[in-house]
């Protein structure tokens, strides 16, 4: 069974970095499509780039449950947690980054993603293998994972106007221009 998980987790990083890079691009490589919007980063605000993050692992997480989730107890109450914890940790890294060096290279961006999630699936795995979560409501955790999906659409067309959301680069916000 460890092994197993070993495998599935493995292979979640893959997908979600991989997938990620590519959603970072795919707005733009669609010729701004509507339907590209609600997946895929339209700008560069911080809000935009928890997408890269969450609609991977949401999307690898619906096919590893089906394949393998039976296993593993409590496994919608894990992937909420991981999600979370990269959800936050994200925002967290980049602004604790920016406010002591008073900006970051693209590179340290990259370099925060791909490390967030590495984290998320590490602390997936030891929960899993520890079974530390109580989940006694695990279609309710599924529940706000499809929640949180459904404000990275709403959000994505009507964003509130606050800096988490803006572009820092064109001063917009969303995908409506």
């Amino acid at each position: 069974m460890k092994k197993t998980l070993l495998a599935w987790q493995i292979a979640g990083f893959v997908f979600t970095s991989v997938s990620g890079v590519l959603l970072h691009f795919l707005y733009d490589w669609s010729g701004q499509s509507v339907i590209a919007a609600p997946f895929s980063a339209v700008n560069e605000s911080i809000w935009e780039h928890l997408k890269l993050l969450f609609f991977p692992m949401f999307l690898f997480a619906l096919v590893e449950n089906r394949k393998a989730g039976k296993n593993y107890p409590g496994f919608w109450c894990v992937k909420l947690t991981g999600v979370v914890f990269g959800l936050i940790l994200i925002p967290v890294l980049y602004y604790t980054i920016n406010g002591v060096f008073g900006g970051t290279p693209d590179w340290i961006n990259i370099a925060i993603f791909f490390a967030v999630t590495a984290a998320v699936y590490l602390l997936e795995t030891r929960l899993f293998l520890k079974s530390t979560i109580p989940c006694k409501n695990s279609d309710g955790a599924l529940n706000v994972l499809y929640i949180t999906a459904a404000l990275f659409l709403v959000f994505t067309f009507f964003p509130p106007h606050i800096p988490f959301f803006q572009d820092p680069i064109t001063k917009t916000y969303g995908a409506i221009r």
